[in-house]
């Protein structure tokens, strides 16, 4: 008789502006046989598929995690997360979605002292260097964000830079919250500068200058991004003893 098909991995991804997206990470999780379905906070349910999910990612976004009684469905993103965290299941947020998980986990989230948009590399912990953020030693990346969190109980404490302190932690290995962008590519941040234009424009960030740094950074961070990953990616399949 023929071999049964195995049944495809699923990575959920909930995301809140359509032009923030997995970027980079949508290839690695394809060639590692992930199917990928897209949720849409604020109007699709996440109930069911999300919680289901072998990975769930939560990409960010321009509002607070905690801006519940504007956005009532970031309650719904945290307790999911609380639920799926408690349980040590594969999850990773960027930007917004660290902060929710942050908070999801107890932990404080709040407006940080000063807008923080553009690129420069990241000041690992010693721990970070030990995980799969090693991969981005020395390299600029993209940060683009106005709040923080503080480092949850029991986490790892993986990088900062000097205006954040609290840039990226873990739990374990399935659990990865990572405030910047490593995702990001250049060839789709135009995106970007017309999705946040008001942002920019009172931050003082011109859209010349961040253009400049991306085209100057992008095939560097490409490379150090496709390692991150697939390290990451490499650990949950060591975790589950695949």
């Amino acid at each position: 008789m023929p071999r049964a098909r195995a049944a495809a991995r699923t990575a959920v991804v909930v995301r809140h502006v359509a032009f923030e997206d997995l970027g980079n990470l949508e290839p690695c999780l394809r060639e590692k046989g992930y199917e990928i379905a897209y949720l849409e906070a604020g109007t699709d349910p996440l109930g069911e598929a999300a919680d289901r999910a072998d990975i769930l990612v939560v990409l960010g976004g321009p509002v607070g995690a905690y801006e519940t009684d504007a956005y009532p469905f970031l309650r719904d993103e945290t307790a999911l997360l609380a639920t799926r965290l408690g349980a040590g299941r594969p999850t990773l947020g960027i930007c917004l979605g660290a902060q929710l998980m942050a908070q999801a986990l107890g932990a404080r989230v709040r407006p940080g002292p000063v807008k923080e948009i553009g690129w420069s590399a990241l000041r690992l912990t010693q721990a970070g260097r030990r995980s799969p953020l090693a991969a981005l030693e020395e390299v600029p990346v993209l940060h683009w964000h106005g709040d923080t969190f503080d480092i949850p109980t029991g986490a790892r404490h993986l990088a900062s830079t000097p205006a954040y302190e609290n840039q990226a932690f873990s739990l374990g290995p399935n659990i990865l919250a990572l405030q910047f962008h490593p995702e990001a590519r250049a060839r789709s941040l135009e995106r970007w500068y017309i999705g946040h234009a008001c942002e920019l424009s009172g931050a003082g960030v011109p859209v010349a200058t961040l253009r400049a740094e991306a085209a100057r950074h992008d095939a560097l961070l490409q490379r150090a991004a496709h390692r991150l990953w697939k390290d990451w990616l490499a650990a949950l399949d060591g975790a589950a003893g695949r």
